[in-house]
């Protein structure tokens, strides 16, 4: 299934690949993307991995549509399945 991260055009790692540096550079500038795409997305631990997802990746298109900074991009790719902090 595909998933998708909201980033920033400066923050040089990729979310996928070095969630940590990418989360720390990311706060470090003030930013905080993932509570921003929190707060956007309409997702609950109770839908299934699919459904998450597909909440996850409205919000990113809605974040990067909106580009309130112009400084918001997409990045995605096919995932197994996505990791909560309740699993």
């Amino acid at each position: 299934m595909k998933f998708a991260y909201v980033t920033t055009e400066d923050n040089p790692f990729d979310p996928f690949d070095d969630f940590e540096n990418w989360k720390a550079f990311d706060e470090e500038n003030g930013y905080y993307t993932m509570n921003y795409l929190m707060r956007i997305a309409k997702v609950s631990l109770e839908l299934s991995d699919e459904e998450y997802c597909a909440g996850i990746v409205d919000a990113v298109d809605e974040i990067v549509a909106m580009n309130l900074t112009g400084n918001y991009k997409k990045v995605e790719r096919e995932v197994d399945g996505i990791t909560t902090d309740s699993d």
